[in-house]
């Protein structure tokens, strides 16, 4: 019974271990993307007092996947997150996950971004209708204010659809916000574009 107990005793503390390192590990990457993503963003805006011609407009925006792009701010829950091209494991390990195939500010279509609860949107749940998100780019600034929020089964991807010709920024994450292990929902917040500033 002694030995069986260590067992467990052990088993518990590999087990945090792991836990904290991973935690550890991300908390890291994200900091490097966020520190990269300061650097893109002031490197283009001194290129743009500069050289006009070579600033990045929204009609030649494409990032590469795995790509450090611009900076998600959350005002309401003083958020400053880095914003990363694409949705895989790795990309959200860095931050603020945009989904391939959606639109960018003035792309005139659907925005979608994605956390995890558990590292950038720990918060999220905060977030009331009428509050603003920042989206910063190398060709902007842009402002979205949420009007509407709803729950949906994990696996439910109707949320994603063009809304050409209408700017729409959707951010999901799953839910519930303290659930343990691979949550069954998703909990998708929806924000209107308020004010486009270029820089």
């Amino acid at each position: 019974m002694k030995k069986l107990a260590v067992l467990f005793i052990i088993a518990g503390v590999v087990l945090l271990s792991i836990g904290g390192y991973q935690y550890i590990k991300t908390i890291a990457a994200e900091k490097n993307a966020l520190d990269e993503a300061k650097e893109l963003l002031s490197k283009d805006s001194a290129n743009s007092d500069s050289d006009q011609a070579s600033k990045e407009s929204p009609e030649t925006f494409f990032p590469g996947m795995g790509d450090t792009v611009g900076i998600l701010e959350i005002p309401a829950i003083d958020a400053e997150l880095p914003i990363v091209e694409g949705t895989d494991p790795d990309d959200l390990e860095k931050g603020v996950g945009h989904y391939k195939g959606s639109a960018y500010p003035m792309q005139q279509d659907q925005i979608v971004l994605s956390g995890h609860r558990d590292t950038v949107f720990r918060k999220l749940g905060d977030v009331k209708v009428g509050d603003t998100f920042v989206v910063k780019l190398p060709y902007g600034d842009f402002t979205y204010e949420m009007v509407d929020h709803k729950i949906v089964d994990a696996d439910d991807t109707s949320i994603i659809k063009s809304t050409a010709p209408n700017e729409e920024l959707v951010i999901t994450t799953c839910y519930p916000f303290s659930y343990v292990g691979n949550a069954p929902e998703r909990y998708i917040i929806y924000a209107k574009p308020v004010v486009e500033e270029k820089s």
